[in-house]
């Protein structure tokens, strides 16, 4: 039986990977911070990222290296223990879930998710025979903005994503080898038209949209 290990398997997209890997018959390995709701989710099965609320300098330092901590160190304490066992096997594939902001530059969350991107695809080069894959979503409809306090009234339902699916299109994309996958028609389609426009004009665009708390 394959096993998958899992992080921020009580909510969101994380949680979309436990219902469907299990499934599949993957035997799991869930990690989560709220131990209630990860024993919850084991037995139902029978996102540990985070968003800041607030621009840079209006975020405590220590919540910048905590993000920093949780997007980028564990990502490379995770891939790194997981990778030699899957060489020596031959076989085996680490998704690290970054996001369309990794395209576009704003602040330190869109920083860390394009070191997520940027991170993976050098091991996918320098590890041949295992699989490393950035999954890049948009709007997903997780509780990751209600965790941030983040207002999202204002984001059109075309650009909003279903936690299912996106599972559903990176399971595909990692299975045709694909190194950084976008789902959604619509968000490949902003990543392109997002090479196309300069990158500071990008980020000014970046930086006004979703940016409303409660």
């Amino acid at each position: 039986m394959p096993t998958a290990l899992i992080t921020g398997a009580t909510s969101g997209i994380g949680a979309a990977f436990a219902r469907r890997l299990a499934a599949d018959g993957f035997h799991l390995i869930l990690l989560a911070r709220d131990g209630e709701r990860l024993a919850r989710t084991a037995e139902d099965c029978g996102n540990a990222g985070f968003g800041n609320k607030g621009r840079f300098l209006e975020v405590p330092l220590e919540d910048e290296l905590t993000m920093l901590r949780v997007h980028c160190e564990a990502v490379l304490r995770l891939t790194y223990a997981a990778l030699p066992g899957m060489r020596e096997r031959g076989r085996g594939g680490v998704i690290n879930v970054a996001s369309v902001a990794a395209f576009f530059s704003r602040g330190t969350y869109g920083a860390s998710k394009a070191w997520v991107v940027g991170f993976s695809q050098g091991v996918a080069a320098d590890v041949p025979g295992v699989h490393v894959m950035a999954l890049c979503p948009g709007f997903v409809h997780t509780e990751f903005h209600d965790r941030a306090r983040m207002n999202v009234s204002r984001i059109p339902e075309p650009l909003w994503l279903d936690a299912d699916r996106v599972v559903a299109d990176a399971l595909r994309d990692l299975r045709r080898g694909v190194t950084v996958s976008v789902p959604g028609a619509q968000y490949k389609a902003l990543v392109g038209l997002g090479k196309l426009i300069p990158r500071n004009l990008a980020g000014r665009l970046s930086s006004r949209t979703g940016r409303r708390y409660d």
